[in-house]
């Protein structure tokens, strides 16, 4: 059994790996060497990428590829996807293909406000709480008058305070609920920056404030949120339903109305809804990612909007209307386009050019597009061939790699299976067959 280990952060990365070796390889020295390999040869760069997070042993590399083709109102982009699944990206670039020559993409930004709040509790009656905020909200605003004044310059910062009571669903409990718009930050340090001072402010105020019957309120805690209803984009395909034509031998009408009725399933069904939703975020995660965005903030915003009315839903939405096929969505997606690992990440950077140095709000709209095109990709497979034909043809060489063939046979294999779906069971005696003769 390991004992813990102290001063683990002041060692070196070469010792950290082999304290590994030591203590949870049992001295395997290949294992070690598994993590150097993927150290980067240029100092500079490991050194960079060592800082971006803490007790760094190695990089855990994730493919960086392209999806062309993407006409998003009017403009052709090729978007960058960070993701390990080969499927994502083929499914993304199939669905731009697809809309290429009908009509492309169109998105709009509806809002760009963020926010956070300030969470208090309060044992004294609301009346309380409601005047001492009228007495304060103008000093509260003072106070973050020089953190906010960069970002107002530009034309953000702060757009709003309210106190909210929410005595009704936990006792005793308020907020003090900010929005604020970043423009083309992220803006989580601007605004828990801006709300700690405004914590700092309040408890000032109220330990002067003569209106508290009995006791102090007190400041929990102040923190950004990550569910954005504020700050959305919508984006939308529509063709008329004859211009979809055959699609893997089912006729545009016949696909459009399967297509329109998996998505009502999406809608009314949370366990289809999730695995719907989660094709969605496959594309938005992979261009998040690759843009140096938080995709973990994105995702649970997103989430947290799917079951908005109480119950977890499909983010998009379908129908046929006077014979056009109309497929929609609005996302909430806080992103940014300068700090944080977008002016830090080398790759983020490339990412960036490639999609022409976009505004934060022409960012929302691209991500967008990839979710809704990932989602089209899907039910498109599902309601024609089933998603395992494709999907398993895209692993083919993953699983070659895990049992294991020579270069000469894995050409063979690949050509044997250009027209049929393989399995582990199916490649196994194909190998065997391939190797007797």
């Amino acid at each position: 059994m390991s004992t813990p280990v102290t001063g683990f952060s002041k060692l070196s990365k070469q010792e950290k790996v082999d304290w590994l070796v030591a203590t949870y390889f049992k001295g395997n020295i290949s294992s070690g060497l598994v993590l150097e390999q993927y150290w980067s040869k240029y100092e500079q760069l490991q050194d960079l990428h060592d800082g971006f997070s803490e007790n760094t042993v190695s990089n855990y590399f994730v493919p960086f590829g392209i999806a062309p083709n993407f006409l998003i109102n009017g403009r052709l982009y090729a978007v960058p996807m960070a993701v390990e699944e080969s499927s994502v990206v083929a499914a993304a670039s199939k669905a731009a293909k697809f809309w290429l020559d009908r009509g492309g993409f169109k998105a709009t930004v509806l809002g760009t406000l963020k926010n956070g709040q300030v969470h208090i509790t309060y044992a004294g009656a609301s009346t309380d709480m409601v005047g001492f905020f009228a007495f304060a909200k103008a000093e509260l605003l003072q106070s973050i008058a020089t953190i906010n004044a960069s970002m107002q310059k530009r034309g953000g910062g702060i757009q709003s305070l309210e106190l909210v009571d929410k005595t009704d669903a936990l006792e005793g409990y308020y907020q003090l609920h900010a929005t604020f718009e970043t423009l083309n930050a992220m803006g989580a340090n601007f605004i828990n920056t801006t709300l700690e001072q405004l914590a700092t402010t309040f408890r000032e105020l109220a330990a002067a404030y003569d209106g508290f019957a009995s006791q102090q309120p007190e400041v929990v805690m102040s923190i950004l949120s990550n569910y954005v209803p504020g700050c959305t984009v919508h984006v939308q395909v529509s063709c008329a339903v004859k211009d979809i034509g055959t699609v893997n031998g089912v006729n545009g009408e016949t696909f459009a109305r399967k297509f329109v009725q998996a998505v009502d399933i999406a809608t009314v069904e949370p366990h289809r809804a999730v695995t719907h939703n989660k094709g969605i975020m496959n594309g938005i995660d992979a261009v998040v990612l690759a843009t140096g965005n938080d995709f973990r903030a994105v995702e649970a915003g997103v989430h947290a909007y799917a079951a908005s009315d109480g119950q977890y839903r499909s983010l998009t939405q379908a129908r046929v209307e006077n014979d056009q096929f109309i497929f929609e969505a609005t996302f909430p997606l806080a992103l940014g386009t300068v700090g944080g690992m977008t002016s830090l990440h080398p790759l983020s950077k490339i990412a960036m050019e490639l999609l022409g140095d976009p505004t934060a709000a022409d960012l929302m709209k691209i991500t967008a597009v990839a979710g809704l095109a990932q989602n089209f990709a899907a039910i498109h497979s599902l309601v024609t061939t089933g998603i395992q034909a494709g999907h398993m043809k895209m692993h083919i060489n993953n699983m070659l790699e895990q049992i294991g063939v020579n270069p000469t046979e894995k050409e063979a294999l690949k050509k044997e299976y250009a027209t049929k779906t393989p399995s582990f069971a199916s490649l196994k005696e194909s190998i065997a067959q391939l190797r007797a003769k």
